[in-house]
């Protein structure tokens, strides 16, 4: 196994293993340790059916159904995250942790790459430890005391998701989901503190108004995702990532009009923030 960081502030690359292969408790323990401590991993040069991949994810954590999509045949846990040739939205084109609008939203989020564009195409991770660690002293402190509403039905990220909903909706409504979590949730496995709001379902701080939370969200949206934070993943066919969402944003790029990109995606069930 050989790993080479994608930046200083996350991501590593691994290469030199098969996950179509016996799935070792040693590998699953080593490749654990190396999320831990890189927020987001991508293992190179795979070959996996969905039910290679679904063995995996088991492997890693509890998978979960996405509540908007239905999956792929005979696999409700694994979804597509397609854009068409002939479309001009991405699924989830907006910087974001996945599904934070759910009481317990997912641990982590691994996707197998299909089909891609000969260029464009990759996606962005921001490292939320950093993040908050950068802030000053006085703002955590007041941070630290704050919870914050999450919901599914904000505009911009609801659109993302609307060509998807038309051919493979599974009916849920967003209006009906919405999470209540700390603004600084603190990691489970690590006890490192992370920020935990996002733009794409963070809508105001709990017992604020939305105009009054709207200057300190707007602030923390543009910090949390500084150049100096991010690593960004070029993705390759038969590439497997999956990343920390208890402490990492992500954003896949939308340049690559007139082209296919296929994933599939899997969730892992997490806890309640804390």
């Amino acid at each position: 196994m050989k790993i080479t960081a994608l930046a200083p502030a996350m991501g590593a690359e691994v290469h030199g293993i098969d996950l179509s292969a016996s799935l070792d408790h040693g590998l699953i323990a080593d490749l654990r340790s190396i999320w831990l401590e890189h927020q987001m991993i991508v293992i190179r040069g795979q070959d996996l059916t969905p039910a290679a991949q679904l063995a995996f994810a088991k492997a890693i954590g509890e998978p979960d159904i996405y509540p908007f999509l239905t999956g792929i045949d005979g696999f409700p846990m694994i979804t597509e995250v397609l854009k068409k040739e002939d479309e001009k939205i991405n699924f989830g084109g907006i910087w974001h942790s996945d599904t934070t609008y759910q009481k317990r939203p997912p641990m982590a989020t691994l996707l197998y790459a299909k089909q891609l564009p000969s260029l464009g195409g990759d996606t962005l991770f921001a490292n939320q430890y950093k993040a908050y660690e950068q802030l000053s002293e006085a703002l955590r402190v007041l941070l630290d005391g704050l919870w914050a509403i999450n919901s599914a039905s904000k505009k911009r990220v609801a659109s993302t998701r609307s060509d998807r909903v038309k051919d493979s909706g599974s009916g849920v409504n967003p209006d009906d989901l919405a999470g209540i979590h700390p603004v600084v949730r603190t990691h489970p496995e690590t006890n490192r503190k992370a920020l935990y709001v996002n733009a794409a379902h963070t809508i105001a701080f709990d017992g604020w108004t939305e105009e009054e939370s709207r200057g300190l969200l707007d602030y923390l949206f543009a910090h949390q995702i500084l150049p100096e934070f991010q690593c960004r993943l070029q993705w390759q066919v038969g590439d497997v990532a999956f990343w920390d969402n208890r402490c990492v944003q992500h954003y896949p790029l939308n340049d690559y009009h007139g082209h296919r990109r296929l994933l599939h995606r899997i969730t892992l069930k997490g806890d309640v923030p804390q």
